[in-house]
Parts: structure tokens; sequence; C-alpha cells
């Protein structure tokens, strides 16, 4: 049981490739997902967001605690569709390994995800990008709604979203069976996406942006399979045209 390993123990099993047991509990998943150094930081900045909307609130001497509220709401609301088009149209969009200059971003941020889905030193995001995404996407909305108390409010949501995103993916990648018939159906469908066809399924807390925009499947049967799932369309033509990616990875990486 992870409740006997020491937190030195913990820092090696996320330096691990894979995964070292065949299967967890709920209580051992937890264990490890809260002594992950991003969660650390994502905690830390939590508090840091809580502390700083009541220190900015008496810069916004008109907004009310409505307003505050309604800025978490909006946060909370816009981050099913933010999660999705990040995920779409950046990290499976073919622009980022064409210049030298973001190749080693994309292959960080996805290619080796999806690579070596088990790879666990990729499983979480790397806060270098999800920290400036978080900002972009919430602080703006924050800041009119309820002013710099307002922003600070709306950061500590999307930090507490990305909380929940991050304890989506551990669970859909760690050898945890769900007995929530909701996370259950989460990692099937992430699943779905990582190992039959990853033009779908894009979302990873909510597929309901999938359902609207017409990318959700929920049975392998539904799509044919993608010969790219793994590789991402970074094979042939394109590792020619575009070979910085090639050059960084190791012989067969492309399509494992």
């Amino acid at each position: 049981m992870l409740g006997a390993v020491t937190a030195s123990d913990l820092r090696g099993f996320w330096r691990q490739r894979h995964c070292p047991v065949d299967r967890m509990t709920l209580r051992e998943l937890v264990e490890v997902y809260v002594r992950h150094p991003a969660v650390w930081a994502y905690l830390g900045l939590l508090i840091a967001s809580a502390v700083l909307v009541v220190l900015l609130r008496p810069l916004s001497p008109g907004v009310s605690g409505l307003g505050l509220a309604g800025a978490v709401a909006l946060a909370f609301l816009l981050y099913p569709a933010i999660e999705y088009l990040l995920h779409r149209f950046l990290l499976h969009g073919r622009f980022l390994y064409r210049t030298p200059f973001t190749v080693d971003l994309w292959r960080r941020i996805h290619y080796d995800h999806h690579s070596d889905p088990d790879n666990l030193q990729v499983l979480f995001g790397a806060l270098p990008t999800t920290l400036p995404a978080m900002v972009v996407a919430t602080v703006p909305s924050g800041l009119l709604i309820a002013g710099p108390a307002g922003a600070a409010a709306s950061f500590g949501a999307g930090v507490v979203s990305v909380l929940v995103y991050e304890f989506c993916h551990t669970v859909d990648h760690l050898p945890y069976a769900p007995r929530n018939k909701l996370l259950r159906a989460v990692k099937r469908l992430h699943l779905l996406h990582h190992l039959h066809n990853e033009r779908g399924n894009f979302g990873i807390t909510s597929f309901l942006v999938d359902r609207i925009l017409g990318t959700y499947y929920g049975r392998a049967s539904e799509v044919p399979r993608s010969a790219t799932a793994f590789d991402l369309g970074y094979t042939g033509a394109e590792r020619i045209r575009y070979p910085w990616l090639a050059q960084r990875s190791g012989p067969g990486d492309a399509g494992r």
C-alpha cells in the first residue's frame, strides 16, 4: 500500500517511465495525485488567489459578493470550452512541430503523451505552459466582471478546474478502475481518444463541447481506427519536411 511508501519513493514513482503497479485502489491513486509537485504548485496558487481576493477587494469598492461569485461561475462555465479548444486546435494542431522554435514545446505538451500514453513523466501539464493559459483564460473576464478582486477569484476558479482536470487525467492513465459511473465513462472515452481515434473525444472533464461540435463518439465501432493516434500525423512526408522532432526523438518513437 502507498501509505507505507516514503515521499522519496513517490518522487521516484513519478520519475518512472511506466506505472510500476498493475492495479491501484482509489486511496492509492489519490495519495499519488496529491503528492505530485504540480498539484502542490496549484494548491499554493489557490491559496495565493484567495489571499489576493481579500487584499484586492478594497480596490473594487462597488463590487459585491455576488459579483465575485459571478466571476467564479463564469470561469467554471468557460473551462470545458477552453479545455476543448486548446486540446483540439493547439495540442492536435500541426503548426507547433513545423518550426524549430516550438517543436520542443509540442513534444513536451502532447506528442510524447500520445506516443507513449503510459509515460508518467508527461502525464501532468507543464507549469510554464499551463499557467499562462490559465491567466489568459480567467483574468480578463474576472477583471471585467468584478475588478482586480474578481480577476483573482476567477484565476482561483481556473486553478480548481485544472486540479479537477489533472485528477481526471490521472484516473484516465493510471491502472485504476473507477467505481464512479461518471469517472468510468470519462476514462473510457479518453482512452478511445488515445488508442482508437485521436480526432474525437477532446474533452477530459466534460464531453459536452464534443457533442455540440460533432467530435464525440461513444464506441470504437462509431468511427474508423486512426493510423495516427500515436504519432499525431507526424510521419512520412511530414517527418521529412519538418525534421526537427525526428532529430530529437529516438528511433521508433513515432507511432509507438
